[in-house]
């Protein structure tokens, strides 16, 4: 239900990222934490206020958080995967709806655990350690104005 989503999706994110941020300071030394959202933080899905709004609250919790700890060189940044193709989706759509519909995102197709997988690697990884309060939006081009209107406009 609504609770459990919004105590799961933004207060499960609070709690780690507080054990996790207390434990690097103790450590001292730094880090990266990467926090998972969605591109329905910012593009309202209908019948999923739950997960819209606790996702566009853990986005900017982490930037509020990015800010906090930034003295102690740990840096927070956040992934926003588009459709992924995971056991969870399977749960819920055949092979063909998943085909079907990964058919229709800009890139033609859902996107894979090893794709969100070294994205979060990339957020969390020391060479970038001048990134932080980051989102980064990896979707396929689902959230792009253009996939609303399918195909209204002729390519450039």
């Amino acid at each position: 239900g609504f609770r459990r989503t919004v105590d799961v999706t933004m207060w499960g994110a609070f709690y780690l990222m507080r054990a996790a941020t207390q434990q690097m300071i103790k450590q001292g030394g730094g880090g990266g934490i990467c926090l998972v959202s969605s591109p329905h933080a910012f593009i309202p899905a209908p019948k999923a206020m739950a997960y819209n709004m606790s996702k566009a609250a853990l986005e900017h919790m982490a930037r509020t958080a990015a800010i906090e700890v930034a003295e102690y060189k740990i840096r927070i940044n956040v992934i926003q995967p588009g459709w992924t193709d995971t056991p969870g989706e399977r749960k819920f759509a055949s092979e063909e709806t998943l085909q079907t519909a990964g058919a229709k995102i800009p890139l033609g197709r859902l996107g894979t655990s090893e794709e969100v997988a070294r994205s979060i690697l990339f957020l969390i990884d020391p060479a970038n350690d001048y990134m932080t309060g980051a989102c980064l939006l990896v979707d396929g081009g689902i959230s792009l104005p253009w996939w609303a209107n399918r195909g209204s406009a002729a390519p450039a």
